[in-house]
């Protein structure tokens, strides 16, 4: 781990929160023009110190620049903010022409509410990820009408005329602190204070120059420390409200003190000891549902291929990580289906275990296990493993401790009959598992296609109480493509809050979000970045970041020859 710059000093943390409070009321009326501008030169500091930054996550992260893994720094650190940013000139720009932002064709669940088709976005969309869409899941009770009148409501309405956000910068991906603080300013109107987190707090001087302008400006301060400065800044009276990216222990701490009594006893009254707004993304143990269908040998092994990136990404130190397989019971491809995902996993370089406690949660949740898979390892790294055959009755820790880290779980419910499996595996995740961020179907398309079986997947997409589900891909895609909103599936509580309240990443700045959907193919070439046999990533990661910023369609050959040879 780098290190990071030293904590701020309380007496420079009180003239941040002042500076940036003195700029809120102006920047709460600032014209679209203005935001505009802003959000542009946001981008061109973002594109100019992208290596950088990329370069340093790698550095600190022990992945060698040359290596396919450093693309996951390019993708999830500077292509990501870029492309916020471009989406959030892109939906100022039409709300200032058109008097609001653009989304595309609207539909209607299976159970009967709205839906709008967010991606993708262009025409360029189509070409980098074809056959891939997504739509937003909007709560019952948004209407058409609702849609369109409730969209970007801070521009047409404002509900406040100057509010400044303590947001307290997530550690693991780099994309995060600066993507937080990019919905707060445009979405909601709000200054920000970004307190960097010790774990890349190395990230703060890049951030520092990209976002100069708005630093200058007085509506972003970039501050560093750990928990002492993160609660004097969260009791500081100039601070309206705050967003945390983190653990929901964390959170709660925040929210209500030290582990105790005296916690519980305020829970008990409803009187959290923080009397300021909050909203969080935190943690999940992510399932993926394996629908059984007549699944060839290509497709099963893409799809294992598919479940092995979303463990093995960022040396498994994401949310939105697979953390559970639920399988069918009695399924008879079950056996080469794990036998592919530990095929897929051994082929990714074994990671340093770089984020703090790693290997004590690994040690915990997999002492005494029967029947342990492991592939790869090394001095510092933890070897991928897959813990199988778990009991779906049992009261286990794998149900509700989210291990941030290279584990992956499996169970068993229901039957081979699709039908009956994705009642069941819906119902298990929703009631067993704890968390309600990212969840993920595998689906072959013929049951998909099928009338009885393809309008059971449709009933699980709907029931499944999560905010991105993902269908035959990673809901990292629903992270990453910014008009896709990310967050927790709306209605946790401060006293229970699983993954958190509210959605970022919300570009075409949408109201009443329950979820988002991404849809991928059963198989495509070339294949995503996230797969660990990806020969190229490290040079696809570049050449998508140099689209990202300014090359547009003059860029797209280098992305398409990065593409094909991974």
């Amino acid at each position: 781990m780098l290190p990071s710059p030293p904590p701020t000093p309380l007496p420079a943390l009180d003239a941040a929160v002042t500076r940036v409070k003195e700029a809120a009321h102006g920047w709460a009326k600032a014209s679209l023009q203005e935001r505009i501008g802003l959000a542009r030169a946001m981008a061109e500091g973002t594109a100019r110190t992208a290596e950088r930054a990329a370069r340093l996550a790698c550095q600190a992260k022990g992945i060698p620049w040359e290596a396919p893994a450093a693309g996951e720094e390019w993708l999830s650190g500077p292509w990501v903010t870029l492309r916020l940013l471009r989406l959030t000139v892109e939906a100022l720009t039409l709300l200032a022409r058109n008097g609001n932002t653009p989304v595309g064709p609207l539909g209607e669940t299976a159970d009967g509410r709205l839906s709008v088709r967010v991606f993708p976005n262009d025409l360029m969309d189509r070409a980098l990820f074809t056959g891939v869409t997504g739509e937003v899941h909007l709560e019952r009770g948004v209407d058409e009408a609702a849609l369109h009148e409730r969209r970007a409501r801070f521009h047409k309405a404002p509900d406040h005329d100057g509010r400044t956000c303590l947001v307290l910068g997530a550690g693991n991906i780099n994309a995060i602190p600066p993507t937080d603080v990019i919905g707060k300013l445009f979405v909601e109107g709000k200054t920000c204070v970004l307190k960097m987190n010790p774990v890349n707090g190395y990230l703060g001087p890049v951030l520092e120059e990209a976002f100069a302008e708005a630093i200058s400006r007085g509506l972003v301060a970039v501050v560093y420390g750990g928990g002492a400065e993160g609660t004097h800044l969260c009791r500081h009276p100039g601070v309206d409200e705050i967003h945390i990216t983190g653990s929901d222990r964390t959170h709660d701490l925040i929210v209500w003190g030290p582990p105790g009594p005296e916690r519980e006893a305020r829970k008990a009254r409803g009187e959290p000891l923080l009397g300021k707004e909050i909203t969080s993304e935190l943690g999940c143990v992510s399932p993926v549902l394996v629908v059984p269908g007549p699944w060839d040998e290509r497709r099963l092994a893409f799809q294992a291929e598919s479940v092995a990136g979303m463990v093995t990404h960022n040396a498994s130190f994401n949310c939105n990580a697979a953390k559970l397989l639920v399988t069918p019971r009695g399924w008879r491809q079950r056996a080469r289906f794990l036998d592919l995902v530990m095929a897929a996993m051994a082929r990714a370089p074994a990671r340093l275990a770089w984020y703090p406690g790693a290997a004590d949660r690994h040690r915990a949740l997999t002492a005494g296990r029967a029947g342990l898979r492991t592939a790869g390892a090394g001095e510092g790294a933890l070897p991928w493993t897959l813990v199988p055959g778990l009991d779906p009755a049992a009261r286990d820790p794998a149900y509700t401790t989210e291990p941030f880290c290279s584990i992956l779980s499996e169970t068993s419910v229901g039957s081979e009959d699709p039908v009956e499996f994705l009642a069941e595996a819906t119902r298990f995740a929703n009631e067993r598992l704890w968390g309600t961020l990212s969840a993920g179907l595998v689906v072959h398309p013929a049951t998909a296609a099928d009338p009885a079986t393809g309008a059971a997947v449709e009933q699980a997409v709907a029931a499944l109480r999560y905010g991105c589900v993902a269908v035959n891909t990673w809901a990292g895609y629903g992270f990453a493509f910014g008009t896709t909103p990310w967050g927790a599936w709306p209605g946790a509580t401060l006293a229970d809050i699983q993954s958190g309240r509210g959605f970022v990443h919300n570009s075409l700045m949408l109201d009443g979000v329950e979820k988002c959907v991404v849809r991928h193919p059963a198989t495509t070439f070339p294949k995503p970045p996230f797969f660990p046999s990806h020969r190229t990533a490290h040079r696809l990661g570049r050449a998508l970041t140099r689209l990202e910023s300014g090359a547009g369609w003059a860029g797209l050959p280098g992305v398409v020859a990065a593409a094909v040879r991974g």
